[in-house]
């Protein structure tokens, strides 16, 4: 058996559908060998900055998230321990006082737009994959995500796209997928694609 977790690094644009696609290897590797965490939980601590300020902070770039202690956690789970992941209040653009404990587990899927894109994390990662989807279909689920479920208003959530979200993913995001070990178009639709990685961690879990 491989003597660490299998850590497998989900990533893609915004509304791509990278968590329909973790959900599926969730379902077929079974919640008892499998832990989900997202890159997003670990955005940085902006509670000194005022509700307004807290608006402007571009959320698409590296700098926003503690990388560092995502690896840092990343580290324990490898070496057995049980971690305390960060719980983030998207409508206030804050973390709550309470974390969510995760096991160390035989399988960690690590979820995130910027998951490929640091170099700390690839290391880590035994399968990379990267969720592609067109533009169009990303935007109108951001937008309908957005509005419906963090309450933002629509011009809001358009000028967030224009102004950092596309810019950013052309800068960080969509270079990243040099670095993929498998391209999933059509996301969690791609039962191809979902059944060869369940075949790929059966395998490392094996090794």
């Amino acid at each position: 058996m491989k003597s660490g977790p299998v850590i497998i690094g989900i990533t893609g644009g915004t509304g791509s559908g990278k968590t329909t696609v973790a959900a599926s290897i969730c379902s077929k590797v079974g919640r008892d060998r499998i832990e989900w965490i997202s890159h997003d939980s670990y955005y940085r601590e902006f509670r000194d900055l005022d509700p307004e300020a807290r608006h402007h902070i571009n959320f698409d770039h590296p700098d926003s998230l503690e990388t560092e202690a995502l690896v840092r956690d990343l580290d324990r789970l490898i070496e057995g321990h049980s971690i305390e992941v960060p719980v983030y209040d998207f409508t206030t653009h804050s973390r709550l006082p309470a974390t969510q404990r995760v096991e160390p587990k035989r399988v960690i899927i690590v979820e995130g737009i910027l998951v490929l894109a640091e170099p700390d994390l690839r290391k880590r990662i035994d399968i990379k994959l990267f969720v592609d989807t067109p533009p169009d279909i990303r935007f109108v689920r951001r937008l309908l995500r957005d509005v419906q479920a963090r309450g933002r208003s629509l011009d809001s959530v358009v000028h967030q796209y224009l102004s950092t979200v596309r810019p950013m993913h052309e800068e960080f995001v969509e270079p990243s997928k040099r670095y993929a070990d498998l391209i999933i178009p059509e996301g969690g639709e791609n039962r191809v694609a979902i059944d060869a990685i369940i075949a790929r961690v059966e395998n490392l879990l094996t090794i």
